[in-house]
């Protein structure tokens, strides 16, 4: 036969204290002429273009096309060879000092790039060691960005004038800041409600809760290029480190979730 231990949890006793009653503040809406011009100045970046600059040398901003072969002690090694690679100068996409030694540099230019890889670089071969990067400079391409006028915003949108589309934008934004007030709002006196609620909270609803809110991380992480290790440890920590990190917020978010509930 087989033998089995199954371990559940029950549906624990909650008791609400009043709630019906409770006050939660609500800011008010507005939508400032900054937040209006990054909106304006984010369309700008979208309908920018690229052209090739060949009457100066490259700058900070400009995207180089280059061919690049990195070698340590005169070898070369794996995974330090581009060719046409698109690299914006200043993005901080290379290592540290490689970008800031194309500034200067004109479109058909061969030059060396002299760097030392970071003490804790993922390859550990390469960790802390200098190397010497052998690069052509193709071309050099800078954005040009349109001017903020009535053609603009025709071109942009459906309106006929600059201004008729930074009433649009303001509208928007003041309708998308009322949707956030109204669910901080809502979070806010949701929360209120579960300080006063009595539960012994079970383990496993916990633990739930925590699984949820480190996967969501994680997904964000992963947006970012990390993994939950990697940043685990430029936290000076572990996973697990982070988990209990994470544990208040989940233990207060069941909490709320129970409380919904009843």
């Amino acid at each position: 036969g087989v033998l089995m231990t199954v371990e559940v949890y029950v549906k624990p006793e909650i008791e609400l204290s009043e709630y019906k009653e409770l006050k939660a503040s609500k800011k008010k809406v507005e939508a400032t002429e900054e937040e209006i011009n990054d909106r304006i100045n984010a369309l700008v970046e979208r309908n920018a273009r690229l052209v090739s600059v060949e009457d100066r040398a490259a700058q900070d901003g400009d995207i180089t096309v280059i061919d690049f072969e990195g070698f340590v002690d005169g070898v070369a090694f794996d995974g330090g060879k581009g060719e046409n690679y698109e690299l914006t100068i200043g993005s901080g996409q290379f290592i540290p000092g490689f970008e800031e030694q194309i500034v200067g540099k004109n479109a058909g230019e061969d030059f060396d790039v002299v760097v030392t890889f970071p003490e804790e670089y993922h390859a550990d071969d390469l960790a802390g060691k200098e190397a010497t990067f052998k690069c052509h400079l193709h071309e050099i391409k800078a954005k040009e960005l349109p001017v903020i006028d009535d053609e603009f915003a025709k071109d942009v949108s459906e309106f006929e004038t600059l201004e008729a589309l930074k009433a649009d934008i303001r509208a928007k934004a003041l309708e998308q800041a009322e949707k956030q007030l109204q669910s901080a709002f809502e979070n806010a006196a949701v929360e209120k409600a579960a300080e006063n609620t009595t539960v012994d909270m079970p383990k496993a609803l916990v633990e739930s809760e925590l699984d949820t809110q480190m996967e969501r991380f994680a997904y964000q992480l992963q947006m970012s290029g990390y993994s939950m290790e990697q940043y685990a440890q430029m936290m000076g920590g572990d996973v697990s480190t982070m988990r209990n990190a994470f544990r208040p917020a989940a233990e207060k978010q069941a909490k709320v979730d129970v409380t919904l509930a009843k």
